[in-house]
């Protein structure tokens, strides 16, 4: 379980940008994914925002970052309610990383002593639960990924892609499913000969069908399918702080967020192209594959619990997709775009505002 998806902190820093656009009450879903089979939808209330006190003296430009609930392919919301006081100037939206996350701007021009102001949204987010693809045997890994892509192919916090100790390993996997595909191939032809007494009219055409002694087929789907098993079977899920990828195997144990950056280190020294989700106090890795006319699907697969690759049989809120953000106001790349606040004393011997975020499923 992930214990520290948005972290709280604050600075007295204060940060100018552009004016976005202003808020729409309805955030539409993107174009669907032809190759992605949807389940059952689940309905959630999700309530989110930020209260914001000047406990130690006036306070003024004041600016809270708050992370939304994601509109994306198995995602629609919706805004319902508002609660937003008095000195909120006013509350904006922002796209970051080609609209892997969404954030709330909350701004607060002047606020006096022992004021508070605070803009909280509820949400209605119906999440789709994703079915695996009934054919796989076309996707295929991108060759040449577009720039939007490439990204994902890169380091990025915590997930250390192309590390030597990973290119070791992702040579094991290929080359143990290699020989596993061999040794399948041979046993399924030598099934396929007349035994005695049998003649060849008796053998049943679906085996006969099957690749000869020696011919190994193995599909890209497959690839990948032996990546996540790897993951599966080599660390154990126990709860504990964040660790890096390569930390996370070197331990040979981790939770959600851990295994997953395990899992997409892995898929992108391989060189698939492959994103960390976070989703309402989880998180799981999705990868990418192009069909046969090129066209790209992103593919969810579970990090804990029950094995499920290729799919996603629950249905969480989801939050952000991509593990490598670039916030404005803030310096350093982020795992994720965590709600933060900056603000400036209104007089000499005051302090910063004093914060309170919400995020909670209703």
């Amino acid at each position: 379980m992930l214990r520290h998806l948005f972290l709280l902190s604050c600075t007295v820093t204060l940060t100018f940008f552009c004016e976005v656009k202003p808020a729409f009450p309805q955030i539409k879903a993107l174009a669907a994914n032809s190759l992605l089979r949807y389940g059952d939808t689940q309905v959630t209330h999700y309530r989110v925002g930020a209260s914001i006190t000047a406990q130690r003296g006036a306070v003024r430009d004041v600016l809270a970052m708050v992370a939304v609930p994601l509109s994306c392919p198995e995602q629609e919301v919706e805004l319902v309610k508002e609660d937003i006081s008095d000195h909120v100037r006013s509350h904006d939206y922002r796209l970051l990383q080609n609209g892997g996350a969404r954030q709330m701007l909350i701004r607060v021009p002047q606020l006096p002593n022992k004021a508070e102001a605070h803009a909280i949204l509820t949400f209605e987010v119906r999440t789709r639960t994703i079915l695996p693809p009934t054919e796989t045997s076309e996707l295929v890994i991108p060759l040449k990924p577009p720039r939007e892509l490439k990204r994902f192919l890169l380091k990025s916090p915590y997930i250390e892609a192309k590390h030597s100790k990973f290119k070791k390993i992702s040579r094991e996997i290929f080359e143990k499913l290699e020989s596993s595909s061999a040794e399948n191939a041979a046993t399924v032809a030598a099934a396929s000969g007349s035994a005695p007494g049998e003649t060849p009219a008796d053998v049943d055409a679906s085996v006969a069908a099957e690749p000869q002694a020696g011919v190994a087929t193995i599909t890209d789907w497959q690839r990948v399918e032996a990546i996540y098993d790897y993951v599966q079977e080599t660390i154990e899920y126990v709860e504990g702080p964040d660790k890096s990828a390569l930390a996370t195997l070197k331990a040979g144990q981790g939770d959600c967020q851990n295994i997953s950056a395990l899992f997409v280190a892995l898929c992108r020294t391989s060189k698939i192209p492959a994103r960390i989700v976070w989703v309402h106090e989880h998180n799981y890795p999705e990868f990418c594959l192009a069909d046969a006319a090129g066209k790209l699907h992103w593919f969810p697969c579970e990090s804990s619990g029950s094995r499920a690759f290729g799919e996603m049989p629950l249905a969480r809120v989801i939050m952000q997709k991509g593990d490598n953000f670039r916030v404005p106001e803030r310096k350093k790349a982020l795992r994720y775009a965590s709600d933060y606040m900056i603000g400036l004393p209104a007089q000499a011997g005051g302090g910063p505002p004093s914060h309170k975020f919400i995020r909670e499923q209703l």
